[in-house]
């Protein structure tokens, strides 16, 4: 990875994932004037000239002129030149996140929201985002078209209305044809953005080089129920609190297009053959046109300080079918995007440490562990790099391991953790602790920073059952397409987290 002009070179990390090549878009220009970048709070410092962080993890490399760039940019926006450049590559690695100036004037914005019935729901959302921006409507078969059409009416939107439900990607396609504005903003009929959301949003289009933003997807909160409860803990929208540029196999591999704001002109480069939203897709079809427009060489951004309520549902049937159906599209977006959607991603020495620990072999557990430190620190020594902290990242290599390894066993083969904690015979206790971890391990994890949400008995049951249901929904789409690459765990030859 070279930086363009003097600024410096990166390194990705060993067995790193790199960026797909561009086959159009925008390029890679220099970050614009005025925009102010703030360093990742994850990223590392390895002396003067290199900074080790972002997603995937990489190590950038400074020259003299990138120092004194990196410099300007720690004490002020961008100004051109070099600081300018060097700011693009840092918030490509998302060693850096950028801080957009205010907007000077109200974006070019039309809303367009889907809709099926849920006229209550319709209603809150037009509600919520006032009467700043032009609205279309796209009824998409409803049962009751009149009600609908009359929540509509009384907030001053324009109604389109398809006489066969098509589903949300093919109801924004059809919402389309009627945008002639510069940006168009998704947002679901069961969402309610927060006053200034899409100003927010749009100040990150003021960059050429991004093709969309998203909002921080939260649950409606104060609703009863045990169900209400977790779905506003655990949210299945949510992608947490840290932003990101939106890259595959990263944390924020995905953005959803519950409120979503895109630029046209990238929507429509997208759309040759397909349309905007491939209208095969049931679901996922957000995710697959987030792939796509990656793929062509923008940039999307995740800006979790602007935020979006979202009406999970209040019951457990509703809720888990949801989850199902979510499950359902991981399928259909692996036959599209291969490799894209590993459910367990393994590295091979973490691996062998998590097994030989779960299987009572300290001897396999204490090699995997050793080799896993040894190669990292061979490779930073190589790459002539500190190996100071090598120690505790391969330990969060192989927690990670294990709460991945507990997830997966629990989603794609719970009939078979089951039989582990219940199946008498020789060594009973040692396999029934292991299996014990791998169900408990995962929920527990996820439990304690949302503790004062739900007590742990009430959200460790509904996690279990929430992935029970994400995970039948992917084998039945698996069946469905007849391929297992959505159920099969990748093993990679190579450590991709160094510290």
């Amino acid at each position: 990875m070279t930086a363009p002009g003097p600024v410096g070179r990166g390194t990705a990390a060993p067995g790193a994932a790199s960026s797909s090549a561009a086959r159009g878009g925008p390029g890679s220009p220099a970050l614009p004037v005025g925009f102010r970048v703030v360093i990742d709070p994850r990223v590392r410092q390895l002396g003067a000239d290199a900074l080790f962080g972002g997603a995937p993890p990489r190590v950038l490399r400074l020259s003299p002129a990138g120092r004194s760039a990196l410099a300007e940019l720690r004490a002020g926006p961008v100004r051109g030149g070099a600081a300018g450049r060097l700011a693009r590559r840092l918030t490509d690695a998302g060693l850096a996140h950028p801080r957009p100036p205010p907007l000077g004037s109200r974006p070019d914005v039309t809303v367009l929201i889907p809709v099926r019935d849920r006229a209550q729901l319709l209603a809150r959302c037009l509600a919520a985002l006032g009467p700043g921006y032009p609205v279309i409507v796209v009824d998409d078969g409803s049962d009751d078209p009149a009600e609908v059409a009359a929540v509509a009416a009384a907030h001053g939107a324009t109604l389109v209305r398809r006489p066969v439900t098509g589903g949300p990607g093919a109801a924004r396609n059809t919402g389309l044809l009627g945008v002639t504005t510069d940006l168009v903003a998704f947002v679901d009929s069961d969402c309610e953005p927060g006053p200034g959301s899409i100003e927010r949003l749009a100040a990150h289009l003021a960059d050429p080089a991004v093709a969309a933003a998203a909002p921080r997807v939260v649950a409606v909160p104060g609703r009863r129920g045990w169900a209400a409860r977790y779905a506003t803990a655990a949210c299945g929208l949510d992608l947490g609190g840290a932003e990101a540029r939106v890259l595959p196999g990263t944390r924020v591999a995905y953005v959803p297009a519950a409120t979503l704001l895109a630029r046209r002109a990238a929507l429509d480069q997208v759309a040759a053959g397909r349309g905007v939203f491939d209208p095969a897709l049931r679901w996922g079809e957000d995710v697959d046109l987030v792939w796509r427009l990656h793929e062509e060489g923008w940039r999307i951004r995740y800006d979790p300080a602007v935020m979006v309520s979202h009406h999970e549902p209040a019951r457990w049937p509703a809720l888990l079918a949801r989850r199902f159906r979510y499950g359902t599209s991981a399928a259909p977006l692996a036959r599209r995007h291969p490799g894209r959607v590993p459910p367990l991603v393994l590295h091979p020495w973490p691996a062998l440490t998590v097994a030989g620990l779960l299987s009572g072999r300290p001897p396999a557990a204490g090699l995997g562990f050793t080799a896993s430190v040894l190669t990292t620190r061979t490779a930073l020594r190589r790459a002539g790099l500190p190996a100071r902290g090598v120690l505790p990242a391969m330990v969060t290599a192989s927690v990670q391991t294990w709460l991945g390894a507990g997830r997966y066993a629990w989603q794609f083969g719970a009939p078979v953790l089951a039989a582990a904690l219940a199946a008498p015979g020789g060594h009973a206790g040692r396999r029934r602790a292991a299996a014990a971890s791998l169900l408990l391990g995962p929920p527990l994890t996820a439990w304690w920073p949302r503790r004062r949400s739900l007590d742990p008995v009430r959200y460790v049951l509904g996690h279990l059952a929430t992935d029970a249901a994400y995970g039948a929904g992917v084998w039945a789409g698996a069946l469905h397409a007849r391929s297992l690459a959505a159920v099969r765990p990748v093993f990679l030859p190579r450590m991709a987290r160094v510290p």
